[in-house]
């Protein structure tokens, strides 16, 4: 007997659960695999029109906080495809955040509910790839400065495949059961659109996920390819400022001021000790001085610099340690500089800038890895190794409450790659004004890869 008489609506699905009851179907072996046959069936179907839409995307970038346009059409393509759309969430628990979050809802019978994230913001970049859909856009940002935008981090790819995930499952309904929750995440490139969408309710509102999903393109793999990383995949990102204060004067009398230039150059250089003296090299650290500021004239010594910290680490004791070990560095070097009590630096952590690390559910990744395998091909699916960068998608999982997978997936040519390999010159990564994923290929990859992995979630 032929399950696909029964997929493709000829007899009721009644009968199609008979026939997969019988043993001729089931999420493993035969039915997995037409299952992927007729995903990828119905991709290639809709390739060159979600081309199109990335493109038009790709040329009309939003900044964070800011993405009008890009909700709405988004929202727009969920309701054509069959889901139950709520738009504008998380508005106003950021101070000035419009609350450009969706929430999109399949609802298919009894079982587990799955969530998938895409980003939906771009980056105060200039676009330099010269493509005919380049972004030429530039706006004001919140604090009403003129900047150029490009989605140079590949939020138009996810917001994209988000659209082809949504297609894909509705026409697949009889392959999976429970709740499928799409979710169009804002302000992710300012770490504070998950946390905006939590506080407005998302999940009082529409329910508690079992799991969640997202994907990351990225430039270090081949379109086709996917990455994954169990465990640790993304670091934490801390915020800190440091005043350093000082006493100012003359350029010409040192000796009459206190001079807090030299102090923090001083506080910079000990800072660096903190990763190489005093974290183990089992653990994963990294502190920057992003930016200096101080001083108006060069024959002024002036009152203060301040200095803006970044830290990156995996475990929160970690980061705990450097945050305390920054404060205790920079007020013992006031002191040895002979800076008086009510001079010493101000130190501060910017909770609402920060970030926890994502830790991939090992489990998820057990379960991902045969499934792509089977739908891509076993050299497509890769082992990619824990980065340093940082992201809040993790904040769906409220603190590992919730099981969490973020995979890779390859936004570079073949060719591209080789070349950089022979030169020793690293593909241009995210952020970067050249960041340019081949469009096709990538979506197609990823639509796939995120389409077969919620599939087989929701069939379990």
């Amino acid at each position: 007997m032929n399950c696909d008489r029964y997929r493709t609506g000829v007899l009721p699905h009644c009968a199609a659960l008979i026939c997969c009851l019988a043993g001729v179907g089931g999420p493993a072996g035969a039915r997995a695999a037409d299952t992927d046959a007729d995903v990828k069936a119905i991709v290639d179907h809709d390739l060159t029109g979600l081309v199109r839409y990335y493109e038009a995307l790709h040329a009309a970038p939003e900044l964070s906080g800011m993405e009008d346009k890009t909700s709405a059409d988004l929202a727009q393509e969920l309701r054509a495809a069959g889901f139950q759309v709520t738009d504008h969430i998380g508005k106003y628990t950021i101070p000035g955040f419009k609350g450009y979050g969706v929430v999109a809802l399949l609802r298919n019978g009894p079982g587990p509910t799955l969530l998938v994230r895409a980003d939906m913001d771009a980056l105060p970049v200039e676009e330099k790839t010269g493509l005919p859909y380049a972004s030429k856009r530039r706006v004001k940002n919140p604090a009403g400065v003129e900047v150029p935008v490009m989605h140079a981090c590949g939020h138009d790819i996810h917001v994209t495949t988000l659209i082809g995930v949504a297609r894909v499952m509705s026409k697949l309904k009889d392959r999976w059961h429970g709740t499928l929750m799409l979710v169009g995440q804002p302000a992710e490139e300012t770490i504070g659109g998950a946390g905006a969408m939590l506080r407005d309710g998302v999940y009082q509102r529409f329910g508690t996920p079992d799991l969640a999903l997202a994907l990351h393109d990225t430039g270090d793999l081949p379109a086709g390819a996917v990455g994954l990383t169990p465990g640790y995949a993304l670091a934490n990102s801390t915020q800190m400022d440091v005043i350093v204060r000082g006493v100012g004067g003359h350029g010409s009398q040192p000796q009459d001021a206190k001079d807090p230039v030299v102090l923090a150059a001083n506080i910079i250089m000990q800072l660096q000790t903190i990763v190489s003296r005093e974290t183990s090299p089992f653990d994963q650290a990294v502190v920057t001085v992003g930016t200096i500021h101080g001083g108006f004239k060069r024959n002024i010594i002036p009152d203060e610099v301040k200095l803006e910290l970044n830290i990156r680490t995996y475990k929160a004791e970690v980061r705990g340690h450097i945050i305390q070990a920054v404060a205790r560095i920079t007020r013992a070097a006031a002191l040895g500089a002979g800076m008086p009590e009510d001079r010493l630096p101000l130190v501060s952590v910017l909770e609402g800038e920060s970030a926890q690390a994502l830790y991939n559910d090992p489990a998820i990744g057990a379960r991902l890895r045969p499934t792509l395998v089977r739908a891509l091909g076993a050299e497509q699916v890769r082992e990619y190794p824990p980065i340093m960068a940082s992201e809040d998608f993790g904040d769906f999982g409220l603190e590992r409450k919730i099981p969490v997978f973020m995979f890779w997936v390859g936004a570079n040519s073949e060719e591209t790659l080789a070349a950089a390999k022979r030169s020793g010159t690293p593909v241009p990564s995210p952020h970067s004004p050249l960041f340019a994923p081949v469009p096709a290929p990538t979506l197609r990859t990823a639509i796939v890869a995120m389409s077969t992995a919620a599939i087989e979630e929701l069939s379990r």
